[in-house]
């Protein structure tokens, strides 16, 4: 089954007629993108997209061969064209099966906002699921498995192929993985991409932090055909200074899978309205999905399988990811605990308990099967702490994240919002 993606962009594309965005102005080339549409082996069009039949001619395709139109979502973009020769675009009921001539199959998928997906599977059995701009599938529970016994995606095992708004709505990417209609070879394809996207490479950066890619308008993908899925590495750590932005790009690395174990290391602090503050922003700002742990003992949090360790569970135990927030506060506990801030206590044990304390956490990083994120503060910069102890406590974290990125397939360090890759 072969898909030829006549646009990728949001109903009004990308760029937006007259607007001066970032995104906008650098939406040139292969990025450029007109509204999304798919044309199935030449006879199924779902969404139109502006002159279909000039986007198939430029992607080498003709309309010729189309047996069926069908709409996904209300349209409010430009006109519709439908172009003469053509079937009247139609929607499918949700739950109805249709089945043309030429073999495809396709299902009408329940959503949960006004629209319609579909799963369409080929002659050959290849099957995709693609989903409106905006969307997310209903019908499924808040931890992403099929409600009342559902069968999304399951019935004939993983999608080949998904396309969905992946970054608008990266929690239906993980409802998709709870439920086992997307696993690690599905190969999942951003479309509907609006000026809300970041502009130039760092797209593709996010796409592939939670396993997505994009493809320029005009190609064409043979569905079931193995392509380079984005290689997700199990272990990331995120480094910056104080709102450099940090732990929201470690948020944006786990948002797209299901169920995240958020460890705070930072704990409550009685009387601390500005501590009190932060934290309830934090909370805000994740998912509701995701289990949050207050705790400073990560060896145990790291060693464990996770949520979903049970036999049946469609998400293997090794990927629940665990997020960790952050390392700083983590080594400020344990220098607490070994008494590393008064000089006698450190030279006289604190100074090797806290080694062996920091041993323990990078071997157990570097033996965990989960997929881990962990955030921590940059030092040095060329500051010099004006105490025995600031300068202690610089030393210590250097060496913590230092120790903790050489166990780490990814290190990434955030300025001004803006990860650097200095790994992976």
């Amino acid at each position: 089954m072969d898909v030829t993606l006549l646009g990728t962009g949001a109903p009004q594309g990308l760029p937006r007629p007259g607007c001066p965005c970032a995104a906008c102005a650098t939406a040139v080339g292969d990025e450029a993108r007109a509204a999304t549409a798919l044309l199935v082996d030449g006879a199924l069009l779902i969404d139109l997209t502006p002159g279909p039949a000039f986007a198939a001619a430029r992607a080498g395709q003709s309309l010729a061969g189309v047996r069926q139109v069908l709409l996904s979502h209300p349209h409010d973009g430009p006109a519709l064209e439908v172009p003469a020769g053509l079937p009247q675009p139609g929607r499918v009921a949700d739950g109805r099966e249709l089945a043309l001539l030429d073999g495809h199959r396709v299902r009408a998928v329940a959503v949960d906002i006004p629209g319609t997906g579909y799963e369409v599977t080929g002659a050959e059995g290849q099957r995709l699921l693609y989903l409106p701009p905006g969307a997310a599938p209903s019908g499924l529970d808040g931890n992403g498995r099929p409600a009342g016994g559902g069968d999304l995606g399951t019935g004939g095992g993983p999608y080949d192929l998904v396309l969905l708004d992946a970054l608008g709505r990266p929690e239906a990417l993980a409802r998709l993985r709870a439920s086992g209609a997307v696993d690690a070879a599905t190969d999942v394809l951003a479309v509907h991409l609006d000026h809300e996207v970041p502009p130039g490479r760092e797209l593709h950066r996010r796409l592939a932090a939670v396993g997505a890619r994009t493809v320029a308008d005009g190609s064409t993908l043979r569905v079931g055909e193995f392509h380079a899925v984005p290689d997700l590495p199990r272990r990331t750590l995120v480094l910056g200074g104080a709102r450099s932005g940090k732990s929201v790009e470690a948020e944006r690395r786990l948002v797209a899978f299901p169920d995240v174990v958020y460890v705070a290391t930072g704990g409550t602090r009685d009387g601390d309205e500005d501590w009190a503050q932060r934290v309830s922003l934090h909370r805000e700002r994740r998912p509701s999905s995701w289990r949050t742990v207050e705790t400073c003992d990560l060896v145990p949090l790291l060693a464990a399988a996770g949520p979903g360790a049970d036999p049946g569970a469609r998400w293997p135990a090794e990927a629940s990811p665990l997020l960790i927030d952050c390392l700083a506060l983590w080594l400020t506990h344990v220098m607490d605990e070994v008494g590393a801030w008064d000089d006698a206590t450190w030279e006289a044990g604190g100074r090797r308990a806290l080694q062996e304390r920091t041993d323990a956490l990078v071997a157990a990083v570097r033996a965990t099967r989960r997929r881990v994120v962990a955030v921590s503060n940059e030092v040095g910069s060329g500051v010099v702490p004006a105490t025995p102890a600031g300068r202690r406590f610089r030393d210590e974290l250097g060496r913590l994240n230092a120790a903790f990125g050489a166990e780490c397939e990814q290190v990434l360090l955030v300025v001004a919002g803006q990860a650097l890759a200095l790994r992976g």
